[in-house]
């Protein structure tokens, strides 16, 4: 998997790419195969040969991108695209290496057309949610996110991106659902870089930092992970939410409370947090 930059005027975004396995069809299988040959076991006088398969163009393209040559991954995806414009992966793949270089708009439409010719492609429909995050369209983000999850209700990696768009609207009863639904699908989510097997682009985004790891440590105060909510409270009092008092009225709280590094949370100093 490769991690994937783009440039955005927010301090903290991380795009996690997964590039799903050369022989991806697009239902999600795997077809076979053939691994490297090698010959017939010789005499201890004779020497070893062992034979490497060429690569195919598609396998080439997943390499550039895992080296981050994107251009050239472009190029070659560009060309399997034009000789199988029907294949909504190789679509989806060209709109990646194009989204890598920054040429927003390329990408989309790439996207576009894989949804087109597929319209079951749930990791396409999210790159789409994905451009208009970037551009801070939150609300052109949130329909393609819950587009992308009727299509597809058991990626945790969507239900993170809806709640991070609706956070981006400032609607955090909302996001705070999302998160939790995503969760529940993966409770270690937000502790991954990647995302998944499959071209899926992550949002991880945000302005008001300190809102944000309150709102997490809520969601896993009230999935009874006491140790991630204890961890996300301090990531929020070191960023200086001003209302981290809030907790002790709180209900999604009350079980926690009575764990002793939330009260001392409660009285230490934000510099003093990430130290606890």
């Amino acid at each position: 998997m490769t991690q994937v930059r783009v440039a955005f005027p927010v301090s903290i975004l991380l795009l996690s790419l997964s590039i799903p396995a050369t022989g991806q069809t697009l239902d999600g299988t795997r077809s076979m195969m053939m691994g490297p040959r090698v010959a017939q076991m010789p005499s201890t006088q004779d020497p070893v040969i062992v034979v490497h398969p060429q690569l195919t163009d598609e396998q080439m393209g997943d390499l550039y991108m895992i080296r981050k040559q994107f251009r050239e991954a472009a190029e070659l995806f560009k060309k399997l695209s034009d000789e199988n414009p029907r294949n909504a992966v190789y679509l989806n793949k060209l709109g990646i290496a194009l989204h890598q270089q920054e040429a927003l708009g390329e990408a989309l439409k790439y996207y576009k057309r894989a949804v087109k010719v597929n319209p079951h492609y749930a990791d396409a429909e999210n790159n789409v949610g994905t451009i208009w995050y970037q551009r801070q369209k939150y609300g052109k983000a949130i329909k393609a996110y819950e587009k992308a999850i009727v299509m597809k209700s058991d990626m945790a990696v969507l239900y993170s991106n809806l709640g991070y768009a609706y956070f981006g609207e400032r609607k955090y009863e909302e996001a705070i659902s999302a998160f939790r639904h995503a969760l529940a699908l993966d409770p270690t989510l937000f502790e991954q870089n990647g995302s998944r097997s499959g071209s899926v682009l992550q949002d991880r985004s945000v302005e008001d930092r300190g809102r944000f790891y309150y709102l997490l440590a809520k969601s896993f105060a009230e999935a009874g992970d006491l140790e991630h909510c204890i961890h996300y409270l301090r990531k929020a009092k070191d960023e200086g939410y001003k209302n981290f008092s809030d907790i002790k009225n709180d209900p999604s709280f009350a079980a926690a409370l009575k764990s002793p590094e939330i009260q001392q949370l409660l009285v230490s100093k934000p510099e003093d947090a990430a130290q606890l």
